[in-house]
């Protein structure tokens, strides 16, 4: 029984997500994620004590299906430790966060709500400075090149070239994208790729 009801709630949760996307956070309500989970009307109540409850579990669901997966995290520690690893790690990295594209702006939306919601911002802003600090602590761990800082940097650059390709995919086309993953891996990690060198 107890099961069950746990895969209920992620059901819900994951049509939270979706309907995040889709309605934003407006029009996040529990008759709409009854209705996208496929349940009774009034499912989603029984499961979560109000809105709020339900944005937070939405936001920390986004974060646990965006984890690499074992083979990934394994990769990355027996692979060389080179421009070349990087570049296709961060490559990978954009890959797999760009999949998930109704889990990236459904964070967006919780970001934006977060902005008005007080408790909201508070979680958030706990869950991705955790975020922050296990990207760096696991890329220390690694043997990577470069410090934390590069780490930051490039999650913020990432991130945003994410937004671009889920929002305005126009902008930059897809071998732009590449080249931009690989320009800020030369740039920020291995201090500057030079005018001369060629973005791969």
């Amino acid at each position: 029984m107890a099961r069950r009801n746990d895969e209920r709630r992620a059901a819900l949760v994951d049509a939270a997500i979706e309907v995040l996307a889709r309605e934003g956070a407006r029009g996040l309500t529990f008759r709409a994620v009854d209705t996208e989970a496929g349940v009774p009307t009034g499912t989603a109540s029984n499961y979560f004590a109000n809105r709020d409850e339900l944005l937070t579990q939405a936001g920390a669901r986004v974060y646990e299906r965006l984890q690499p997966d074992e083979e990934t995290i394994e990769g990355t520690r027996t692979a060389p430790h080179d421009r070349e690893t990087y570049v296709r790690l961060m490559r990978e990295l954009v890959g797999r966060v760009s999949g998930f594209r109704t889990g990236y702006l459904a964070l967006l939306e919780l970001r934006l709500e977060a902005t008005r919601r007080p408790a909201l911002r508070s979680i958030l802003t706990e869950r991705v400075r955790a975020d922050v600090e296990q990207n760096v602590s696991f890329h220390e761990a690694s043997g990577l090149p470069g410090d934390a800082t590069a780490v930051k940097l490039l999650m913020l650059t990432l991130n945003w070239l994410i937004v671009e390709q889920l929002t305005l995919p126009e902008v930059f086309p897809e071998e732009e994208r590449e080249a931009l993953v690989a320009a800020a891996v030369d740039r920020i990690v291995f201090a500057g790729s030079g005018p001369d060198r060629p973005l791969r």
